[in-house]
């Protein structure tokens, strides 16, 4: 029996041994063995994350709390239930979805998730030299800024050179994988400790307008906000004449059903879904791990995600969300515009380091109506991580607000980076339907984080046309890839007398059925707000090819 043959034979021994024991024993072991429900962490915390929390915080407030933990619930409960199919059988899920529900919904699946791996790699250098311009070394310049090309390349360098020699380590055997698990536990904890500390600095500041109570009373899920605006909101829009308050209800309702849908989006990813079941069988998990599975996407995935969205949402909302002294007036265009016309453009162009000195006398000058209107445009524009960090600085001082802050921010695109090129190793080698092949595994995590090293380079021409068909595509697939694991849940031909039965299969179920409803009618609202009625079609389109090309019933798996 080989090294590795041994390991695994100890860590099911030591399951088995555990399995008719209490809770804590179970907790106990399981906690040492858990793994891959981390790599799960360490792509979610990217960007989108970044972003969603950012927007939430800002357009909702701490009423908002409850978006991201009862999305990720949803996620888990998805995840586990791919965990359980997977682990039940051994089968590598594209070749079960081909040969027990859809060719179509396998390559479908496929595709999305190396398209979404190689489009959404491109913002994560962007961030990463964002983290280190504006937070670690202000002295670097911007992005896009003359002079800026050098240190980016630098920047990019340093991060593909760091995400290949960690991915690489994957491939090196079962301690290979643990060294890659616990690289990615380190990453992910300093995004968690990192946004903690900027919280409990927050809490300790005096000045600091942080409403634990407010926090508290916002995990409460308040479906309200899908029609209409927060109290916030409601107070100044007021002050408008009928006309412009309908039209500032509409918006404000818009953007708030945008953000939670969004949330709802990027909590779990198309290409989380292919990442989970290969990372367990390169582990060679099997049936006795599934207990294990729920407990480490619990663990690994849910609670640091929970922890460190929730802290990005207190610490925005408490920083932006109705509260006029950190607001940045040059995003309110009426305001700009009203000081183009007092000053005229070119000596408004001209304005240095007091031009929002400046934009502030204008707007508290403003008559009551326009001044109504330009606060809803503050309230409503999202701030940055810079916007965010240079808010915090009075109250936590510039080592967390800058130093703290911008690591989280870091090792967030960097373990992202890494997570994208690991999956899109995967989905080369079952394209070619080569999973054991390791060179072609390298030149699929290469061709991912190569090209991501241009994206601050072509980022802004790339955009227009990658992005939004890419987000579009894989955000209409993911309830496509629901739908196909809830059909592989049910059948017989595929998990035989693995398949649950009795009230474990009504509770799958149930569960199942109410994630797949949220992530398809969120994905038909988000793709119809983008390109129309061919976002929801996209979705039908995908479920009649399905249809027509099912795939004929086989023997179960012995």
């Amino acid at each position: 029996m080989s090294e590795k043959e041994d390991d695994l034979a100890k860590e099911i021994e030591l399951l088995r041994s555990v399995e008719n024991k209490g809770t804590r024993e179970k907790l106990k072991t399981y906690t040492k063995l858990c793994g891959p429900g981390w790599l799960q962490s360490a792509i979610t915390l990217g960007g989108g994350s970044l972003i969603g929390a950012l927007s939430l915080g800002a357009i909702g407030g701490s009423n908002f709390m409850w978006v991201q933990p009862l999305a990720m619930i949803l996620g888990v409960i998805m995840l586990s239930a791919i965990a359980y199919v997977t682990l039940s059988t051994g089968q590598r899920p594209f070749k079960a979805i081909n040969n027990h529900v859809s060719p179509v919904l396998g390559w479908g699946w496929l595709g999305a998730t190396m398209l979404a791996n190689i489009v959404w790699c491109l913002p994560q250098f962007n961030l990463a030299y964002g983290a280190i311009a504006q937070n670690l070394v202000p002295a670097l310049p911007d992005a896009g800024k003359e002079g800026s090309m050098i240190p980016i390349l630098i920047v990019s360098f340093c991060v593909l050179s760091i995400a290949t020699f960690v991915v690489f380590s994957y491939g090196k055997g079962s301690k290979g994988v643990l060294l890659f698990e616990k690289t990615l536990k380190v990453f992910v904890g300093l995004i968690v400790i990192s946004f903690i500390g900027v919280i409990i600095k927050m809490s300790l500041s005096t000045d600091s307008l942080l409403d634990w109570g407010a926090v508290l009373a916002g995990l409460i899920p308040d479906f309200g906000a899908l029609f209409k605006p927060s109290e916030s909101f409601q107070a100044v829009i007021n002050q408008l004449d009928q006309e412009k308050a309908t039209e500032w209800t509409n918006k404000i309702v818009s953007k708030q059903r945008d953000s939670i849908i969004t949330a709802f989006g990027t909590a779990v990813g198309i290409n989380m879904t292919f990442l989970l079941p290969y990372s367990m069988l390169k582990r060679k998990w099997g049936k006795e791990h599934r207990g294990l599975a729920i407990f480490d996407l619990s663990t690994g995935l849910f609670i640091p995600f929970v922890i460190a969205t929730g802290c990005l949402v207190i610490a925005t909302a408490t920083q932006f969300h109705a509260n006029p002294e950190n607001y940045v007036f040059s995003k309110s265009s009426s305001i700009v515009e009203t000081a183009k016309g007092q000053l005229g453009e070119k000596a408004f162009n001209e304005l240095g380091d007091d031009k929002e000195s400046t934009l502030e006398t204008i707007y508290i000058a403003m008559q009551k109506e326009k001044r109504a209107n330009a606060e809803l445009e503050l309230m409503t524009a999202r701030p940055s991580q810079l916007e965010l960090a240079s808010s915090l600085e009075p109250l936590t001082g510039k080592l967390i607000s800058q130093w703290v802050f911008g690591f989280g921010v870091l090792a967030m695109a960097v373990s992202t980076v890494v997570i994208l090129m690991l999956i899109n190793g995967f989905a080369i080698c079952e394209a070619f339907n080569r999973p054991d092949d390791e060179k072609l595994r390298r030149i699929g995590c290469l061709i991912a984080g190569c090209i991501g090293f241009f994206g601050p380079i072509a980022w802004g021409k790339l955009s227009a046309y990658l992005v939004i068909p890419t987000s579009v595509f894989g955000f209409t697939l993911l309830p496509i890839a629901y739908i196909t694991f809830l059909l592989l849940m049910n059948s017989k031909s595929l998990l035989g007398d693995k398949r649950p039965t009795g009230s474990a299969k009504l509770r799958w179920n149930i569960l199942m059925v109410i994630a797949t409803l949220v992530a398809t009618l969120g994905a038909s609202w988000a793709s119809y707000g983008k390109i129309g009625w061919a976002g929801p079609g996209l979705i039908l389109a995908f479920g009649i090819l399905a249809l027509i090309f099912r795939s004929k019933p086989i023997k179960a798996t012995e």
